[in-house]
């Protein structure tokens, strides 16, 4: 799914529970964990540490 999103326009995700949020979203949206990134860093700012320790638990 294409999206266009000017960075001024961006969200910024730093708690747990709207990364996690996220991460459910687009997963039931049917993105795989390796599209996930590239995904969640193209609409949001994201706190890359919060979100890699999500996902490591998830997995």
């Amino acid at each position: 799914m294409e999206r266009f999103v000017e960075d001024y326009q961006k969200r910024r995700l730093t708690e747990r529970f709207d990364i996690l949020t996220a991460v459910n979203i687009l997963r039931s949206q049917g993105y795989e964990d390796d599209e996930l990134i590239r995904e969640i860093i193209r609409v949001f700012y994201v706190d890359l540490d919060t979100y890699n320790d999500i996902v490591r638990t998830a997995a």
